[in-house]
């Protein structure tokens, strides 16, 4: 008998064993989901359900790990199914079914475009800043002719949607008034658009300034505040029949530092990213139109924002797509030691691991190196 040990990684390995060995395509994909091992956290479980768990555990050899109030189950995607279906159900774990069926489905069936883009390969959403003060770029694309000129260059280097951003959300950050950042933002959108250089998104926390973006010819609203700043934003979004980007953040740009303070970072960030999403499609934001931001950077320590990139598949649990914005942040200067404007190299590592764990959608401030990245990342798992 001849013994081969294969990745665990991803299901890329059982798949091409598989389809060597004769195998179909699609048969071939849904076998290697299945024996795909996965481990869900289950919180607010009674203590009967915990029993209940635990028995089942043994039966089916999965791995049962309990405390007060909650249990980490790991086990084969496949063995996990039955769980998900009412008629399979152990007695007494009935509440487990419809979170654990919408997991699995998400799981087996991800989210396959957003809006007008396919996200069968890394999307790169290029930063246009039209801002005095940003972190990275801030005045240098400050005039209607220089943003148009960046964007540009983004969409020469692969950029599929332009961010249009025209107040700085920085730690510290001066707040824009409304007239302000709508003075800054729209006529740049209106010159991308009326030049076909798009589709466009607009950075903004404010109803105001994304209706009047929108009327300039914008289809996507990025909101760092996750819908918390502003609520008539969704409804805006909603009526345009825009795309919705929430990214996570605690506080303002004046308090997020301070509240920093996690137990489990991906878990809590999964946990408040769902309720933003949960509060766009209670404003009438369609689902499918929902594209869900960790916010790296915003509200997170160095060493949380590296727990929450290596955890993003906790995120991406969630059944949105996922888009991360790591491009020239701090946590990437931690680590390298490198200066704001010489971090395009750790961005596109970043973007790569990124990918690796289930993002698909990539905000960048210089697309060329996180382009390459991004294509060897890509380049391993598009074998199928």
């Amino acid at each position: 008998m001849k013994l081969t040990a294969l990745a665990a990684h991803t299901p890329e390995a059982v798949r091409a064993a598989l389809a060597a060995r004769g195998w179909d395509a699609q048969p071939a994909w849904f076998a290697a989901n299945g024996v795909q091992p996965l481990i869900v956290l289950l919180e607010e479980v009674s203590e009967s359900e915990r029993e209940n768990l635990v028995r089942w555990g043994a039966k089916a050899g999965a791995d049962v790990l309990t405390g007060d109030g909650w249990a980490l189950v790991g086990a084969a995607a496949s063995r996990l199914a039955p769980l998900a279906r009412p008629d399979r159900l152990p007695a007494g774990l009935e509440g487990l079914a419809p979170e654990l069926g919408r997991f699995l489905a998400s799981y087996a069936d991800p989210p396959r475009c957003w809006e007008t883009l396919a996200l069968d390969h890394p999307v790169l959403i290029g930063v246009v800043n039209v801002t005095p003060d940003s972190f990275s770029d801030g005045g240098r694309y400050s005039t209607v002719d220089r943003a148009v000129a960046q964007a540009e260059r983004l969409v020469a280097d692969g950029c599929e949607l332009l961010d249009v951003g025209g107040e700085s959300t920085r730690p510290g950050a001066v707040p824009v008034a409304e007239l302000d950042e709508i003075a800054r933002v729209a006529p740049v959108i209106e010159e991308l658009t009326r030049r076909g250089l798009g589709p466009l998104s607009v950075d903004t926390r404010k109803a105001a300034v994304a209706r009047a973006a929108l009327g300039a010819g914008a289809a996507v609203v990025n909101d760092v505040s996750g819908l918390a700043f502003d609520p008539a934003l969704a409804g805006v979004v909603a009526s345009a029949g825009a795309g919705l980007i929430v990214m996570h953040m605690r506080g303002t740009p004046d308090t997020m530092d301070s509240l920093a303070v996690y137990r489990h970072v991906a878990a809590e960030v999964a946990a408040e990213l769902g309720a933003a999403a949960a509060r766009a499609e209670a404003g009438s934001v369609a689902r499918e139109r929902i594209v869900v931001d960790p916010g790296f950077g915003f509200a997170k320590t160095p060493e949380q924002n590296f727990r929450l990139l290596d955890e993003l598949a906790t995120l991406v649990g969630l059944g949105y797509p996922v888009a991360v914005g790591p491009s020239r942040k701090r946590f990437l200067g931690t680590a390298t030691g490198r200066p704001v404007e010489d971090r395009d190299r750790a961005t596109a590592v970043a973007c790569a691991l990124a990918w690796e764990r289930g993002a698909r959608l990539f905000r960048i401030h210089d697309a060329a190196l996180a382009r390459e990245a991004l294509r060897v990342a890509a380049a391993t798992t598009n074998a199928r």
